[in-house]
């Protein structure tokens, strides 16, 4: 298994990502960055710049985000899904395959 990837996933009472610092770091500069690209867009739009090249920035601000999500699904499935399925919680299969639904939708 991953180190950098806290295995507190699963409360029973409150449901709580626990990334470690080092991914929580990697992830919270992707989002700064994509705040930035958003911000970009948006002066972009202010600006009446060519449609074509918003779209373009638009489309890199989306795989930015779908970057994040790989990383938030893969830490969840090797941790919080392993561990409620080795609790006998088979439930959060179909929790996964909703969430997996909803990314594929974008």
């Amino acid at each position: 298994m991953d180190e950098n990837i806290n295995h507190d996933c699963h409360l029973s009472e409150e449901r709580k990502s626990h990334h470690s610092d080092k991914v929580k770091k990697n992830l919270v500069t992707r989002l700064n960055r994509i705040e930035g690209q958003i911000r970009g867009i948006k002066g972009l739009i202010e600006k009446d710049t060519y449609c074509d090249d918003v779209i373009t920035q638009i489309s890199a601000t989306q795989s930015a985000l779908n970057s994040v999500a790989k990383i938030l699904l893969e830490g969840h499935l090797k941790t919080c899904v392993l561990e409620r399925i080795n609790e006998g919680d088979t439930e959060v299969l179909d929790e996964v395959l909703l969430t997996i639904e909803r990314l594929m939708k974008k």
